[in-house]
């Protein structure tokens, strides 16, 4: 809107000195020197602080779609997936939604990548016996192969909070424990920027966001290096790399998997 359709509702000196400040236009302009200013000479100044390039680019993004600009990566087949030692991926698909063959070993996407926005939605088993803490229907996602968000049933599930679902596996808490019943489906939404390396030197860490059914649960956090069971975590220089979903035994399952490359 342009500054004199704002002007012409207000006459007061503190009114003029607030829409400055708002707008950012006047900088060294005192309220009074912008009231003495005719129309032309506001709109002129304000001009100054207007960048037109680059223009956006147009994402459309239907409810409960896919953004337009995204790579669907989990329909109704497993073409942008595979076993992680290579050739088909050996867990099961129906009716778009991918099932963990225990013991059969994790898969990777086909493509690689680097500063992403991941949209995946994961269900646990309704029933899990007396299985408890980490054997209560466990699997992950690693980004680039090496940074592990934590998929587990942590629904009245107590276990140690590095390692509950949503946690960036054994560095990171999540803020609030947002899981839903076990046979419910929940959601992540991540947005990830991958470390940077000047050769084997890291000069940036990793850092996530996580929404959990929609509550953010992990606030630009700094990924510490590799996510480990045992040891601590450490960096060592890659490039971009596919994403990877782990077979911890549990018959864990996907569907709508989405990303952009940011």
């Amino acid at each position: 809107m342009k500054l004199i359709t704002l002007l012409s509702n207000t006459s007061s000196a503190l009114a003029l000195l607030t829409l400055a400040s708002l707008t950012g236009i006047a900088q060294a302009q005192t309220a009074a020197e912008l009231a003495a200013m005719t129309d032309a000479e506001r709109i002129k100044l304000s001009e100054k602080t207007e960048v037109w390039e680059p223009v956006p680019a147009i994402v459309t993004a239907a409810p409960q779609t896919a953004p337009s600009d995204a790579l669907v990566l989990l329909d109704t087949n497993l073409s942008q997936w595979q076993s992680i030692n290579g050739g088909k991926a050996p867990w099961s698909i129906q009716d778009g939604v991918l099932t963990v063959t225990p013991g059969s070993g994790d898969i990777t996407s086909t493509a690689s990548f680097c500063d992403i926005q991941l949209h995946m939605e994961w269900r646990t088993p309704a029933a899990f016996g007396d299985k408890k803490g980490q054997l209560r229907n466990n699997s992950g996602i690693f980004l680039q192969q090496r940074y592990e968000i934590q998929i587990l049933d942590s629904y009245n599930n107590p276990t140690y909070p590095n390692g509950q679902a949503a946690s960036v596996y054994k560095q990171t808490i999540p803020l609030v424990n947002a899981s839903r019943a076990p046979g419910e489906w929940q959601t992540y939404d991540i947005i990830y920027r991958a470390p940077r390396f000047s050769g084997e030197q890291l000069i940036s860490p990793g850092y996530i966001t996580v929404l959990h059914n929609g509550v953010l649960v992990q606030n630009h956090v700094e990924i510490q290096g590799t996510t480990e069971w045992i040891g601590a975590p450490k960096y060592q220089a890659h490039g971009c790399a596919p994403l990877q979903l782990q077979d911890h035994g549990d018959a864990v399952s996907f569907r709508n998997i989405w990303v952009r490359s940011l």
